[in-house]
């Protein structure tokens, strides 16, 4: 994990060291505790719940929840602070924990990477800074959407697993994020049920995830835009392109299909399958459980190192609610725009990885085949989502820039 601290008050947290700080000052305190105080600090946008704090210090040993209210006032005690004060940490009774403080985040020098090789050897520069609003759907529901960088826009439709503030500092995202708002003006959007959007939304299905599409470009006032869909996110990328293709300049899809594992099972064994993995997620997923949770983040990167799979495992489960994850599982499996895709009237890049575990080479092959005006690059890459350290990530960017800079 990149080295970061992060002030609150007088105090410095420093992830790296396993240090905690008052006024420069080391303070003593429990192993336990600082974990928790790490996870309540990256989380400290929602109320954590006690069952994700159990897993997430504990791991599949069981413990009781005395435990973790032991924890819990370690940690208060190292910061000087009570369950009567709660100055830090707030208590949700029945429910959980939330860190409460004023935090910024910095991050030392010496953890600073010039990847000035995948930036066509630029000089490294500050990340660009990211602002966050909200905006509502037809529904009420409440969606978070950010914006950072300068110049053209470039919207990315929302994909789970996703959290506009973790994402940000994630290992996994990070690098996207950076790489695509310094040409660009970047709009992306939580999905609803996850990150900083309503967890507790009337419905959930594919159709609100277009419309919540439609919310937040209207919420920023653009009219024409090119549009980036990873995963998931592609499909509803493509339904929207196909909806307005008046707004859509150009499509980007990458990891992306246009039928849901439970869709396109031909035969017993794919239906097999695929109802497996269902039953897998809603077992995995529903009780948080940690091997399989590990075994979902080898699927995304199989060739990402241990400390990457660790930090995505960690991000999977701070980023929705285990009902919700399941739910979105669910209606992946049953995503279909086959009919629709041709419909698709704008230039479309389509980038896929040939080792990708998680959605296979076939579904890339199958988009080319259907949107008209379409080109496929394969990547050689096994992992679902592409880090920042392996060959084919410099490739991508040079593909997505050489693309967009086409656009009339």
């Amino acid at each position: 994990m990149a080295g970061k601290t992060y002030a609150f008050g007088d105090f410095s947290l420093d992830n790296a060291r396993f240090e905690l700080r008052r006024a420069g000052h080391l303070v003593k305190v429990e192993p336990r505790a600082f974990d928790l105080l790490h996870h309540l600090v990256l989380n400290r946008d929602r109320v954590v719940p006690k069952t994700e704090l159990l897993d997430s210090l504990w791991g599949d040993r069981f413990v009781s929840e005395a435990a973790l209210t032991t924890a819990v006032r370690s940690a208060r005690r190292a910061l000087g602070d009570s369950g009567v004060a709660q100055r830090w940490i707030r208590t949700s009774h029945g429910r959980g924990y939330q860190f409460v403080g004023s935090v910024t985040v910095q991050q030392s020098p010496d953890d600073i990477v010039d990847s000035g090789a995948s930036r066509g050897g630029t000089a490294n520069r500050l990340r660009p800074e990211q602002t966050i609003r909200f905006c509502r759907a037809t529904d009420g529901s409440r969606i978070a959407y950010a914006t950072a960088g300068s110049g053209p826009p470039l919207v990315k439709a929302a994909n789970w697993i996703s959290h506009l503030n973790l994402e940000w500092e994630s290992p996994v995202w990070s690098h996207w994020w950076e790489q695509l708002s310094r040409q660009h003006e970047l709009i992306r959007y939580d999905e609803r049920g996850c990150g900083l959007s309503d967890w507790d939304v009337p419905t959930s299905t594919f159709d609100d995830w277009v419309n919540d599409l439609e919310t937040v470009v209207d919420a920023v006032g653009l009219e024409r835009f090119p549009l980036l869909g990873i995963s998931q996110g592609g499909a509803v990328a493509i339904a929207y392109a196909a909806r307005h293709p008046e707004r859509v300049t150009r499509l980007v899809l990458v990891g992306a299909y246009a039928r849901g594992r439970g869709v396109r099972a031909t035969d017993t064994e794919e239906r097999a399958a695929a109802a497996l993995d269902l039953n897998l997620a809603r077992v995995g997923w529903g009780q948080q459980d940690p091997s399989f949770l590990q075994v979902f983040a080898a699927q995304f990167l199989p060739d990402a190192s241990a400390e990457e799979r660790a930090e995505f495992t960690d991000f999977q489960r701070a980023t929705a609610s285990p009902a919700n994850g399941v739910r979105f599982l669910e209606e992946f499996s049953r995503i279909n725009v086959f009919d629709i895709a041709g419909q698709v009237s704008c230039p479309t890049l389509i980038v896929h990885n040939r080792g990708d575990l998680r959605v296979p080479t076939s579904q890339a092959a199958e988009l080319a085949e259907l949107i008209p005006e379409s080109r496929l690059v394969m990547l050689d890459s096994r992992n679902h989502l592409l880090t920042a350290s392996e060959p084919a990530w410099p490739i991508f960017l040079a593909e997505v820039e050489a693309f967009l800079a086409l656009e009339v």
